[in-house]
């Protein structure tokens, strides 16, 4: 598959823009009755017009037709018009050739592990990652023959490269597998030092590694990894492409290769996403930049007022980097925000964090991230709780450790919320 061409992305001369393309891109009216907005296409199967039609439908599904043969719509299952144009959209996102949608982020990540592991293969992953990443290395791959070594700081040249001699040690190094900005501690790791060392993996073993991108943190607005030498993207559409706490999805984007292996597990299995989130996933890519700047600037608020409580012990937001660091260099070339999700670190530890998340009002207590509403959690007894307490100490989710997803309210009712929070802390805690 050639190279996806954006330049027929066009009025006449000028190129459209993402956010006009969220509205229209994939989606002809006059296929659908004249119809403004994408109907929902309830339907399981699809009628072909003769037998050598579904025939070559088959083909291309199976992956027996060559390539550039027309997909067509023959099976749910396979394909949808609510999935081709979320899929369609998506791939405009991150300049990428292809995407498949799935029925949550983490079938996404677990169906591109599956497309390009094998048994006795390593993989390469930074730590931390979202907790049910932690566990599919940890419970599922392991027993399936897949190991892992791990680096636990993403800007160390160093370290990458040493955990990275460690895995091909323990056998080919199939994919790097990394999570930036991490959740739920905000660490991030250098894309391009990822792709050299993807690169000096292929010297050794005559075979570049995939490298796996967890982008949920930032979106396909605020990060490219593709640019930055990934091959394949992975996302939470729950989180910011939903985002409105009302749809579970996930995503994989990137590379023809990859995503022609990644499409046909998919099509095995039947883990796509269903045709109303689908659906509803078009309605959310439509404002998704306007929510996303609304939550990131109310991100930058709320954090800069918490750096400045004496009941709280350190802020995890990716704007507080130290200036002239390597954390700050890499933050300004690879992230285009700082995002809207980050922890912070009550004094007084588990007890104390427990106090301040029991007193919130605006805030709701629930796991999740992304959406239009301010969630807050606590992430050792929640969503990390699966890994244990030595590794989550190891990895910095420490017990005092709250996490805060901003949403798009006015910053001012949030401060005022968690200024009661921490004002049930005495002295003592």
């Amino acid at each position: 598959m050639a190279r996806r061409d954006y330049r027929k992305s066009r009025v006449g001369a000028h190129a459209l823009e993402p956010e006009t393309l969220m509205l229209g891109f994939g989606f002809d009216p006059a296929l659908s009755e004249g119809a403004v907005k994408t109907p929902i296409f309830l339907t399981s199967t699809f009628a072909y017009k003769t037998c050598e039609e579904g025939k070559q439908l088959f083909d291309h599904m199976s992956g027996r037709a060559p390539a550039g043969a027309d997909a067509g719509l023959i099976y749910t299952r396979f394909n949808n018009p609510n999935l081709q144009i979320v899929e369609e959209r998506l791939a405009v996102l991150e300049r990428a050739d292809a995407c498949a949608v799935f029925s949550s982020g983490m079938a996404a990540i677990l169906t591109a592990l599956l497309a390009v592991t094998e048994p006795g293969d390593a993989v390469l992953r930074s730590r931390p990652l979202y907790g049910g990443t932690e566990t599919l290395f940890d419970n599922l791959l392991a027993k399936w023959g897949v190991a892992s070594s791990s680096f636990f700081d993403g800007l160390d040249d160093a370290a990458v490269r040493d955990a990275s001699a460690a895995a091909l040690d323990r056998g080919t190094l199939a994919a790097i597998y990394v999570e930036t900005p991490a959740n739920p501690t905000n660490s991030v790791v250098d894309l391009d030092l990822i792709a050299k060392v993807a690169d000096e993996a292929a010297e050794r073993q005559g075979r570049r590694p995939v490298v796996i991108v967890d982008n949920t943190m930032l979106g396909p607005l605020y990060q490219s990894p593709l640019k930055h030498g990934a091959d394949l993207v992975v996302y939470s559409l729950t989180k910011y492409v939903g985002g409105h706490s009302d749809l579970i999805g996930g995503a994989a984007v990137g590379w023809a290769e990859p995503m022609r292996k990644i499409r046909s597990i998919r099509n095995l299995i039947g883990n796509q996403l269903d045709v109303n989130s689908c659906w509803m996933l078009t309605r959310s890519l439509e404002t998704l930049r306007l929510r996303m700047d609304k939550a990131f600037d109310n991100a930058g608020v709320v954090a800069g007022w918490l750096r400045d409580q004496p009941k709280v012990e350190r802020v995890a937001y990716p704007g507080f980097a130290p200036a002239d660091s390597r954390e700050a260099e890499v933050i300004a070339r690879q992230c285009g925000a700082h995002g809207a999700t980050f922890s912070f670190v009550v004094r007084g530890g588990r007890p104390a964090a427990f106090k301040v998340l029991d007193r919130l009002e605006v805030f709701k207590l629930a796991v999740s991230l992304g959406g239009t509403e301010s969630l807050a959690c606590h992430p050792a007894s929640t969503t990390h709780s699966g890994v244990s307490a030595n590794e989550r100490a190891m990895l910095g989710i420490e017990e005092g450790m709250v996490r805060l997803s901003i949403g798009i309210e006015a910053p001012s009712d949030l401060i005022a919320d968690l200024d009661r929070g921490l004002a049930t802390l005495s002295a003592k805690d």
